[in-house]
């Protein structure tokens, strides 16, 4: 994968990250320790899984073991946890939190709790900080 193509899927994921922060923000709207809408809180927390999941495919490919798709089925959870626990336990831990705080919790039961969706989206930010280009600013929730 050429540099050029490093960076384009690493701003691609960061958008991703950035669109859900600014839905988290504007739509979502916190007040005190909570979101006050769930609507949106699962639309974010949908939208930065799914660039996590961009990051991931580009990490599993840059470390030479991306994952193959089997025809007439989709990638799964499983594929890439057994994929990362071959290479990287501490992005897979990252990995399992993203998935079990943003698309669980987040997605599906739309958590509301501030510091609960924060700490996904920490994990989020580390992985795809992991596909960080060198000389491109790392991606941060501030």
């Amino acid at each position: 994968m050429s540099t050029k193509e490093k960076e384009i899927r690493y701003r691609e994921a960061v958008r991703y990250m950035a669109n859900a922060i600014d839905i988290l923000k504007t739509k979502a709207r916190k007040k005190d320790r909570y979101y006050e809408d769930e609507k949106y809180v699962r639309m974010a927390c949908g939208t930065a899984y799914n660039g996590v999941l961009l990051a991931l495919d580009s990490y599993l490919e840059i470390k030479g073991k991306p994952i193959q798709k089997k025809r007439g089925s989709q990638v799964s959870v499983k594929d890439y946890q057994k994929s990362l626990a071959g290479i990287d336990k501490k992005v897979l831990n990252e990995f399992t939190t993203v998935y079990r705080i943003l698309h669980i919790e987040g997605y599906y039961n739309g958590e509301n709790n501030h510091s609960v969706i924060k700490s996904g989206m920490d994990s989020a930010s580390q992985i795809i900080n992991k596909i960080r280009p060198q000389g491109v600013e790392a991606f941060s929730l501030n």
